[in-house]
């Protein structure tokens, strides 16, 4: 008994070794392992993955990178690697190591659809892997090339996963999987229902395999799962065409093909009953030609009745790839709904972009609008306040490394080089052209080419990085359809802090009181004891200042270059004119006017920018031949000036 006892727990003993033994199970299956094919290796890494072996991951991904040799004596697999003529051999069951001339060695090359089942097997094994970043390779993988094979571990390895982006991860690709290769149907409904509430591009893909259609044209329509039947005639030379390549009709006959056919038949001077002289027409030919087809000697002619009577005599059809209408009615159905979000969604993002436009403007054109409004000056040069204060920026980040304390240090600089250069220009040459608005205009006009031309001479030519902190990287992803820069985001806050700054000084300090009144009534202003003059000149100073914070702010997204400013200012002059000269007010509504206009322009024709400002600027014509003191009218005496 002790001896039966003994052979029994030897042979378990042998069982258990060779269980765990990779290589006979290679040995059994060395043709297919030698020279696989897409079709036959299926079974043989089923084999492998049943084993359960922890070597069995490891030699999928040396024989999946070409890096599995044989000995072509013996017929033993080897993980190896290749330096000259050496083989650093590696036992695929131990991992021993030693060396061989690599002459006695055949390297197995799987080609790529053999490679592409051994990924498949091999993305079980790492769903499971302790480390993150290959489980999250493996549903990357997964989620390029998704196969049916590849649900079965995904939803195994489900309970396992204590990541929770993994996890998240995980039970989107099962959803993805289930709505196409679910054996239930009603699993698959469910998964493609649960598509539905998801706007990600995946998702969409996913709905639009699940529609995928093939055209067919028949004698009846078939009993498949039909997407739409088509009007033969509403297309009837392609339908034609689409009959002539199934082998359902004869192509029409050509006035080529009647020609050829007249040469070649031509007896005595005569086709058939015809002189040669009287086939001049393409009509005669054609009657020819008839007679030659009545006659047998030449296909029957394919004219456009005979055209006409193929088409309606069949029909014309596309029929989904998915045969259960159920599921395809379901897909339709998730499609339709998730269409509409992403409709919505276009429309709440194009709405942020118009937003983050019009902060931008408000910025650009709020100084424009102090200055316009209050002292009626037409300043050309205002783009160039604009580029003096990014090229401000500019120069702080050089001394400064720390892109967060440069900015909060060259937005108060940029306000007080900016407020310093147009003080001087006010005092220089604007005070001296008051009411004189066409030689205002030429004065700054030429002001604002010298400053280009000096800051081309300052730093040249080519645009400077305006670089901006790192927390205001990348952007807010509300979804895959909605999401908004943190640059963006940040001038739109800069934007609304101008404002209420400037609504503060104009509504709660004396500087604002005293503008206000020469704005509304120059004469009685100075009458008052207020000086018009000093008053004209810290406006324009702080209208330029506040233009050099708005460069500073621009210049984090835009190109730093001598032109920039050339940029801004005709939307800035478009933004102060429709919004009502001389209003803050007026200004941001005038911004949010222009700003939404410019994208939904640029929506309806995405690919021609020019186009879309030169229409934005015919209507903005229109607008104020109907509107022309702008949406906000400016109060007082000056209103009627």
């Amino acid at each position: 008994m002790r001896i039966l006892l003994s052979a029994i727990a030897f042979a378990l003993c042998a069982m258990t070794a060779q269980a765990q033994d990779l290589q006979t199970l290679l040995q059994d299956n060395a043709a297919q392992i030698a020279k696989p094919s897409r079709n036959a290796i299926g079974p043989v890494l089923d084999d492998m993955v049943a084993t359960g072996l922890p070597q069995v991951p490891t030699f999928l991904e040396q024989w999946s990178d070409k890096n599995v040799w044989q000995n072509e004596d013996t017929g033993t697999f080897f993980i190896a690697t290749k330096t000259g003529d050496t083989l650093t051999l590696t036992d695929i069951d131990t991992g021993a190591q030693s060396t061989a001339p690599a002459d006695g060695f055949k390297q197995l090359k799987p080609n790529g659809g053999v490679r592409r089942v051994i990924g498949t097997a091999l993305v079980q094994f790492q769903l499971i892997d302790p480390d993150t970043t290959r489980r999250a390779a493996a549903l990357e993988s997964i989620a390029r090339r998704p196969e049916a094979a590849q649900l079965a571990p995904l939803m195994a390895s489900l309970d396992g996963e204590d990541d929770p982006a993994l996890r998240a991860r995980k039970e989107n690709l099962i959803t993805i999987l289930s709505a196409r290769f679910a054996e239930d149907p009603a699993d698959r409904i469910a998964a493609i229902e649960a598509l539905a509430e998801e706007t990600s591009v995946e998702s969409r893909a996913v709905l639009n395999q699940i529609l995928a259609t093939k055209p067919g044209v028949a004698t009846t329509l078939p009993d498949a799962n039909i997407a739409t039947q088509y009007d033969p005639m509403a297309d009837p030379d392609a339908n034609h065409a689409a009959l002539v390549t199934a082998d359902l009709a004869t192509p029409l006959t050509t006035p080529d093909d009647i020609r050829a056919a007249m040469e070649a038949h031509i007896i005595d001077g005569r086709v058939g009953n015809t002189p040669t002289a009287q086939l001049n027409t393409d009509a005669a030919r054609a009657t020819a030609y008839a007679t030659l087809a009545a006659a047998g000697t030449v296909p029957p002619l394919i004219g456009i009745p005979e055209r006409d009577n193929a088409l309606q005599s069949h029909v014309f059809f596309d029929t989904y790839t998915e045969d259960d209408p159920a599921i395809t009615t379901a897909a339709r159905a998730a499609l339709d709904q998730v269409e509409t979000a992403v409709a919505l969604a276009q429309t709440v993002d194009l709405g942020l972009d118009a937003l983050s436009l019009a902060s931008i403007y408000f910025l650009a054109a709020i100084g424009l609008a102090i200055t316009f409004g209050v002292m009626g000056v037409i300043n050309m040069a205002h783009g160039e306040f604009i580029m003096m204060g990014a090229y401000t920026g500019y120069v702080i980040q050089l001394f400064v490394p720390d892109y967060t304390i440069a900015i909060l240090i060259a937005l108060p600089t940029a306000f007080a080089i900016t407020f310093a250069a147009g003080v001087t220009m006010e005092r220089l040459v604007i005070r001296h052209l008051y009411h004189r608005p066409l030689e205002t205009l030429l004065a700054t006009f030429g002001i604002s080419i010298a400053l280009q031309q000096l800051a081309k001479n300052i730093f040249g030519t080519q645009a400077r990085p305006l670089t901006s902190p790192a927390w205001l990287d990348g952007a807010w992803v509300i979804s895959d359809v909605i999401q908004i820069s943190y640059i963006r985001i940040a001038i739109f806050f800069l934007a609304l802090f101008f404002l209420a700054l400037i609504l503060f000084i104009l509504k709660r300090t004396r500087l604002g009181l005293e503008v206000r009144a020469v704005t509304q009534n120059p004469g009685m202003a100075a009458s008052m004891g207020i000086n018009p003059d000093r008053i004209n000149m810290l406006t324009f100073g702080l209208g330029s200042g506040i233009a050099g914070i708005a460069g500073v702010a621009i210049g984090l997204y835009a190109k730093v270059t001598s032109e920039m400013g050339a940029d801004y200012i005709v939307q800035s002059f478009m933004t102060v004119v429709v919004g009502g000269v001389g209003n803050v007010w007026g200004t941001l509504a005038g911004a949010s006017l222009i700003g939404g206009l410019q994208k939904g322009i640029e929506w309806f024709n995405p690919s021609n920018t020019l186009a879309a400002q030169t229409y934005m600027i015919l209507f903005i014509i229109l607008f104020i031949q109907f509107r022309p003191k702008g949406i906000v009218a400016l109060k007082g005496r000056a209103a009627a000036d």
